[in-house]
């Protein structure tokens, strides 16, 4: 699905690698709407049409699309990326490190920039999703392990007037010393939960789009945004021409990397030209309609 703002820049970039690519005489795509029964009936449908020579998904959730998967290899080349199914029948997954870095990265970041016994916050988007629940998983451990006290684990479900609420409500029952996410586009809604109630601003960690990074730039703020790149979007394109010619491609999993935007690091990735919910790590600056297929100015 294209039901968040992560997924509106990644799904740019895919239209967009595509664009590069003249022999592909009809790339179809039809949208889950973060639906596990609409993704599935989608898909029974691009099988049933005949019309594909090669299937790329994103799946919604785990479990519940891993049969979709396996009905879909048994009738042409599969390509799975970002999110991953309990299945290896694709030709490929792929996706950057993943979740646990993920996870690893920020509460690491927390760990080494509060003391012992710190209050910690920890906000997720959704459940069910690998990716989503390792981040927290392994965030946790290392919270845990470090002494901290997570106050509480709470699912905004994306939108940023409930998790500017959940943070409004958590500084009503006492002090809170970072906040840990396990997806940043509502990472501003809950750093301004803190600025309103003329709260100190705790040890955050975001992610790369760019009102979190400009945010964390004029406040000066002590965080982090590790990332989960869009560039991860071109990449099933790239890989599908290939298998379509008969080229091996890495698999069963294709791994891309998983840089972290630090204080050393913040102004190279800041570009107030583009859109606040424009994630940095897109690797697009040099495809032919930067900026403007992704909503930005020259």
């Amino acid at each position: 699905g294209v039901n968040n703002p992560w997924r509106v820049v990644g799904f740019t970039n895919m239209t967009q690698e595509v664009a590069l690519h003249s022999e592909i005489g009809n790339f179809v795509h039809v949208d889950a709407e973060g639906s596990d029964d609409k993704q599935i009936a989608d898909i029974a449908d691009l099988l049933a049409s005949g019309n594909c020579d090669i299937l790329i998904v994103s799946p919604n959730t785990t479990a519940a699309l891993t049969p979709a998967m396996e009905a879909a290899c048994e009738k042409l080349p599969v390509i799975v990326f970002d999110r991953g199914v309990q299945t290896d029948c694709p030709v490929t997954f792929i996706h950057p490190i993943g979740g646990y870095g993920f996870g690893i990265q920020g509460a690491r970041f927390i760990a080494d920039n509060v003391e012992s016994g710190s209050n910690v916050l920890m906000l997720r988007i959704l459940p069910g999703v690998d990716v989503l629940e390792t981040r927290y998983s392994a965030g946790r451990r290392i919270l845990d392990d470090a002494g901290l006290n997570i106050v509480g684990a709470e699912f905004t479900d994306g939108d940023n007037a409930k998790t500017k609420s959940i943070v409004e409500d958590y500084l009503q029952r006492g002090k809170i010393d970072a906040v840990w996410m396990d997806a940043g586009a509502t990472a501003v809604a809950a750093v301004e939960a803190f600025e309103d109630g003329g709260y100190d601003i705790p040890v955050f960690v975001g992610e790369d789009q760019q009102d979190f990074l400009q945010k964390w730039r004029a406040l000066g703020m002590k965080a982090i945004a590790p990332t989960y790149p869009t560039y991860q979007w071109r990449t099933p394109i790239i890989a599908a021409m290939s298998i379509l010619k008969g080229e091996a491609v890495p698999g069963p999993e294709w791994v891309l990397p998983q840089p972290a935007i630090t204080q050393e690091t913040l102004d190279d990735y800041i570009n107030d030209k583009m859109p606040p919910l424009h994630y940095a790590m897109c690797g697009c600056e040099d495809m032919p309609n930067y900026p403007q297929a992704w909503g930005g100015s020259k």
